[in-house]
């Protein structure tokens, strides 16, 4: 029962992705730390709904192979609606990646088969292989200034990170990298990367305080980084990682790519079913999502499933990485396809700010 002691098989961190549509891209960044998803359908409403099959597009680009389906809400419908729409789902999911994933009827708010998630989780989500021997390395999705508003200047506190070790070990006291950390436009109109070294200062995976971190999990870092660099997550997309480990800062792209044929959720005038994916355009604008980052890039040239992309801001990310790719449709940024880095142009790095907004110390940075 609940009053009896119980033993930890596993410790898991959840990303919660918005199913919104024109949160795509916040949910294509939580993506880039996931070894597993839970795909939520909400029992009272049609399957499947626009946002739905978008997610299932991204898990299938990002290849997430662990899937379990939640239908949830069953105590809104009778016992037929909800076979019905188990069938509807099983037809959904049908020569997708999430073809033979469980579906799990629940109730969240009665707590109805909770429990049997939870063994699913446990028993049918295998434990990734991780790497602790190489050097750290780890995905940041958030960052934030944990400083009370009138703090004084004695009892401020450097910025947080919080991320996904993908690799390695990461040790308080440690001296870390963040790239591609402070950038800006030089007077010559190139583009100028600075990364930031500092020291770790703390680390908390929960409300559990660590002395050292390893893959897998979400954790917050806290460092000696101006606060003001972490606000509102500005270092979001960022990698954290050993000093001078960590891959290569790009300002363009060429990769190989792969468009949907139809527009997810979005009908054109005139016919039945979703519209077509336009061929991609030289100069139309795109959002990349490139692991974690999410950067704005204009196509210098697309043919044959190649295309070149400037990118609005730098990235630092690796050759052979995927990438999703979405186009604005009304106010929506809608997923299109996928590719797959096979070069870049680098941007040379100055020598790292250790922890401090040096941004604004260089006269040849103009934001």
């Amino acid at each position: 029962g609940c009053d009896s002691n119980m033993n930890l098989l596993r410790h898991i961190s959840f990303v919660d992705c918005p199913g919104h549509d024109i949160l795509m891209a916040t949910m294509l960044n939580g993506v880039a730390v996931m070894d597993a998803a839970l795909m939520l359908i909400s029992g009272n409403e049609p399957c499947p709904q626009p946002q739905t099959s978008e997610h299932l597009a991204a898990i299938d680009v990002m290849q997430l192979e662990n899937i379990i389906i939640i239908q949830n809400k069953i105590d809104l419908v009778n016992e037929q609606t909800a076979e019905n729409q188990y069938k509807d789902i099983l037809e959904f999911v049908q020569g997708t990646i999430a073809e033979g994933s469980p579906v799990i009827p629940i109730s969240a708010q009665l707590k109805y088969n909770v429990d049997v998630v939870v063994e699913y989780l446990i028993k049918k989500v295998p434990i990734p292989m991780r790497d602790f021997e190489s050097p750290a390395r780890m995905t940041v999705i958030r960052s934030f200034d944990v400083n009370k508003p009138g703090e004084e200047v004695e009892g401020l506190k450097g910025g947080v990170a919080g991320g996904s070790i993908t690799r390695g070990v990461i040790r308080v006291g440690q001296t870390i990298e963040f790239r591609p950390g402070v950038w800006g436009i030089s007077q010559k109109g190139e583009v100028i990367c600075q990364p930031i070294v500092t020291t770790v200062q703390s680390m908390h995976a929960e409300k559990n305080r660590l002395q050292y971190a390893i893959p897998g999990g979400l954790i917050g870092v806290g460092t000696l980084i101006d606060p003001s660099l972490t606000r509102a997550n500005r270092l979001s997309g960022q990698i954290l990682g050993a000093v001078g480990t960590l891959p290569a800062v790009y300002v363009e792209l060429s990769v190989d790519y792969f468009l949907l044929r139809r527009l997810i959720g979005v009908k054109s005038e005139g016919e039945d079913g979703p519209a077509k994916v336009q061929k991609l355009v030289k100069h139309e604008f795109l959002n990349l999502n490139v692991g974690s980052s999410v950067a704005g890039g204009s196509v210098l040239y697309a043919k044959k499933g190649r295309a070149r992309l400037a990118l609005k801001t730098p990235v630092c990310t690796e050759i052979g990485e995927k990438i999703a790719m979405s186009r604005r449709i009304g106010q929506s940024w809608r997923l299109i396809g996928w590719g797959e880095i096979t070069e870049g142009v680098e941007v040379t790095l100055r020598t790292p700010a250790h922890g401090r907004d040096d941004e604004h110390e260089d006269e040849e940075l103009e934001n």
